[in-house]
């Protein structure tokens, strides 16, 4: 156990002092290292476990929604039998399997965290990769609830240090699916610390998971693999801190090499100035910490979209009577910053998929003025065509507008036939953030979310023995009775 905080040099100071020297790379390398439960302060961790009892919220959820169950069936028939839990299903596979298929759940339905500055779904990565890797641990020991909760928080740390390296969201207007390529290091960096693996195999794990990243926003418009593509971060990353583990050795200074490093090649043609920026891996680690920008979702959707929805909701709230009138709508226009317009402003067509509705701007504006809400529920698939809808988004336009960058902020912009000359023709919201962002949502809130979410999907009893062990993590002796609760079957909330 450390002495005392006060009577340690700061991490800070150290980190500073290592990246001077070392490079950013390692500086991280020796902060996933040495870091201990001590270091986090105390509303950090509570912090850490409502985010964690969310991610497997999301994965209830998630677990058999008709594009999962397709992914579970081919992949059961690929893969033999192992030892790791596939959530939802009581079957087991191989830990790189069964993190791929688990990280599917956990963002199988648009529900699961990101983090705002740097969009990364941090649970989707790091919880699959983790309960794969806690059965990987030597047979005569387990896992225990406080490495588990101390190697999440190493992955909430590092995913979006990474992401702010390559300026965050901007990634997403290149057309990167940005999580996906964050993420890689972020399991690395998880899986590493609850193997407690050296400082070098730490740094071996960072370069064999990075040289694996990648990921295309195309995926959004209506693949099932959008659903998956977390996953491929989950399982390399996985992969890569067991074969560093096993000795076998990955680029060194995988951050800061200038040919084939990491920034450098997802920095390349980024139009920034500069096109990276090294420091942000390891700055500030152990003194502010990211996973509390790390936002919950309220509504069932891509987040870029969320500030539509709150426009809406609002002008719902201020004008109740005309805004129940949908069918005098003319005209919806949906201004929004570049990032949000890149991922979300596109026009869409019939048919579409439920992940090209969750990803649509105007579809979730059409939801939210036909139904009042944007739920899991609006999205089963007899749902996705209804022409009350589709006349709607046929009358939005979306358009990217430079005021509201960088940022969430978004005006939504409602134009009415005008019948009796008492009422305004055309109405307008205008919101800086999204609820979720600004306010974030508070502990119990997400408590909330996740007793709502998952009522009617498991038993009562179980739902309650994981909420009572996630929120109690550090008291837990064996992960494992965690993992096989998780285990037991779901049902679909679509239906």
């Amino acid at each position: 156990m450390m002495a005392p905080r006060s009577a340690q040099p700061s991490h800070a100071a150290a980190a500073a002092a290592d990246a001077a020297s070392q490079g950013v790379t390692k500086t991280l390398s020796h902060w996933i290292h040495s870091v201990t439960l001590d270091d986090v302060p105390e509303d950090v961790r509570t912090r850490a476990k409502y985010l964690i009892l969310d991610g497997l919220g999301c994965a209830i959820v998630g677990a058999h929604l008709p594009w999962t169950e397709t992914a579970a069936r081919a992949i059961f028939d690929l893969e033999p039998q192992g030892n790791c839990w596939v959530w939802g299903w009581q079957r087991k596979l191989g830990p790189l399997a069964a993190a791929l298929l688990n990280s599917t759940s956990v963002q199988a339905f648009e529900l699961d965290d990101y983090h705002s500055e740097a969009p990364v779904h941090s649970n989707s990565i790091l919880l699959p990769a983790l309960f794969a890797a806690a059965r990987q641990t030597n047979k005569t020991t387990t896992c225990d609830g406080a490495s588990f909760l101390l190697a999440t928080i190493v992955g909430y740390e590092t995913g979006p240090r990474v992401g702010l390296a390559l300026h965050g969201g901007h990634m997403l207007s290149r057309g990167w699916h940005s999580g996906v390529v964050f993420g890689h290091a972020a399991a690395a960096a998880a899986v590493s610390k609850l193997l407690n693996l050296t400082e070098g195999a730490i740094e071996d794990a960072l370069g064999i998971a990075c040289t694996q990243a990648c990921g295309l926003m195309s995926a959004q418009f209506g693949s099932d693999v959008k659903r998956m593509q977390h996953g491929f971060a989950a399982r390399n990353g996985l992969f890569a801190a067991l074969m560093a583990r096993a000795n076998y050795g990955g680029i060194k200074r995988v951050f800061e090499e200038p040919y084939g490093g990491f920034l450098a090649v997802f920095g390349q043609g980024s139009g920034m100035n500069p096109p990276y920026r090294t420091d942000e891996v390891a700055k500030q680690l152990g003194e502010k910490w990211q996973l509390q920008t790390i936002r919950v979702k309220p509504y069932a959707s891509m987040a870029g979209t969320h500030c539509t929805i709150d426009c809406v909701r609002e002008l719902q709230r201020k004008h109740p009577e005309q805004m129940r009138q949908v069918e005098r709508i003319r005209g919806i226009k949906i201004e929004m910053s570049e990032a949000a317009f890149k991922h979300g402003g596109w026009k869409p067509r019939r048919p579409l998929t439920a992940t090209g509705a969750q990803m649509s701007a105007a579809y979730v504006a059409a939801v939210q003025l036909v139904d009042g809400q944007v739920l899991p529920s609006e999205f089963r698939p007899s749902l996705l065509d209804r022409d009350s809808l589709w006349s709607l988004i046929d009358k939005t336009e979306c358009v990217h507008a430079e005021e509201m960058d960088p940022g969430y902020a978004q005006r939504v912009t409602i134009t009415f036939e005008q019948q009796q000359e008492q009422q305004q023709g055309t109405l307008t919201q205008t919101l800086q953030a999204p609820k979720g962002v600004s306010p974030a949502l508070t502990n119990e809130e997400i408590l909330d979310k996740w007793r709502r979410f998952t009522e009617g999907l498991i038993e009562d009893r179980r739902r309650d023995e994981i909420e009572a062990l996630v929120l109690n993590l550090e008291k837990l002796d064996d992960v494992s009775v965690l993992e096989d609760l998780l285990a037991g079957e779901t049902l679909n909330p679509i239906a």
